[in-house]
């Protein structure tokens, strides 16, 4: 049966009114959802850890911004919008200490709570509110009078009135412009995990590598590797989204619409799909969790060697100067995004 789709009416914005609102970091989801509110009519404060470079960015766009447990203090609802594996922690020290009976706690990914990193009070409502797009689009669609669909969500224990906050929410950043759809804090932690790790990320970059290294090997230019196996990838990730897989091979040639649909089985086969279920139930049972939970606190040792090994790969030396020559792709500094968003997310 198709999920039941929330859309403006169906979120009454005066569940807010006369509430302060906060968001706890200023990222790419938290600017956005900080910004859109403000837009929105309502009182929204920033909470940051002291000393944060996002401070001097969020009052230059007329937010008062204070420490996460004067933010936590003062809101009635409050937005959780920190990296997953910083959650714990600042909730224990900045959150937890200021939360009172009748606080509503969002968060836009569910992975804190649901594999029990974070326990709310008896009291304080929990809920979801998790926008399907990044951070700048959220905002830019916002702008142009549009929205970005959002899932919400609401954790066991939590009173009735969370969904309607969560409504209210989505409404104000713009998605219930676009459309909202009820999930659960289990379904949306595990598929989001489950994509990322064996489609989306994990799967498209390994069959990427992995294709380019099948040709490189038999001798053909790493050019040609790259532009076939990564920068064409692109043009058919856009047609997907935009009509759907069928729609996609309607635009193709018949050529490559014959070796996709004889040829693509080979590649992704029952044992890839028995390795992806071994990855779900990873996800399902907290495994993949507490592997990743441990990692971060023993010092993301082989995270870092893994990363930087995927740096050294051919693929990237030949990407960077095949994009050298292609004017109309964005360039960015990737190295000194990652280590601004870093010391902004501690």
């Amino acid at each position: 049966m198709p999920a039941k789709v929330y859309t403006e009416k169906d979120a009454d914005l005066s569940v807010l009114k006369g509430k302060t609102l906060a968001v706890l970091g200023f990222g790419s989801q938290g600017h956005a959802h900080a910004r859109n509110l403000k837009d929105s009519g309502f009182t929204v404060l920033v909470g940051l850890y002291k000393g944060s470079k996002s401070a001097d960015v969020a009052k230059k766009l007329g937010f008062e911004v204070v420490e996460t447990g004067e933010a936590v203090k003062r809101a009635d609802v409050f937005l959780v919008a920190l990296p997953d594996m910083k959650q714990a922690d600042v909730w224990e020290k900045d959150i937890a200490p200021n939360l009172s009976k009748g606080k509503t706690a969002l968060f836009i990914h569910g992975l804190a709570i649901h594999f029990g990193l974070i326990t709310a009070p008896k009291g304080v409502d929990v809920g979801l509110i998790a926008p399907k797009g990044p951070g700048h689009t959220v905002r830019s669609q916002f702008v142009a009078g549009q929205g970005v669909p959002a899932l919400i969500g609401v954790a066991p224990g939590s009173s009735k009135n969370t969904k309607k906050v969560a409504l209210a929410w989505a409404r104000g950043i713009g998605s219930a412009k676009a459309g909202v759809i009820e999930t659960t804090f289990k379904e949306e932690t595990e598929t989001d995990l489950f994509g990322e790790q064996a489609v989306l990320c994990g799967g498209a970059s390994a069959l990427v590598q992995a294709g380019f290294e099948v040709l490189v090997e038999a001798g053909y230019q790493p050019e040609m590797a790259y532009f076939e196996c990564l920068h064409e990838l692109k043009l058919i990730v856009d047609l997907m989204v935009q009509k759907g897989i069928s729609g996609m091979r309607f635009s193709i040639s018949e050529t490559a619409k014959y070796g996709d649909i004889t040829r693509g089985p080979r590649v992704i086969t029952p044992a890839t799909k028995r390795e992806m279920k071994k990855i779900l139930k990873e996800i399902q049972t907290g495994k993949f969790t507490k592997e990743w939970v441990k990692e971060y606190k023993g010092g993301l040792k082989n995270y870092n060697k893994l990363l930087a090994a995927g740096e050294k790969h051919q693929i990237e030396k030949t990407g960077e100067r095949l994009r050298s020559l292609m004017p109309w792709v964005p360039k960015a500094n990737i190295k000194g995004k990652a280590a601004e968003f870093e010391a902004n997310s501690k």
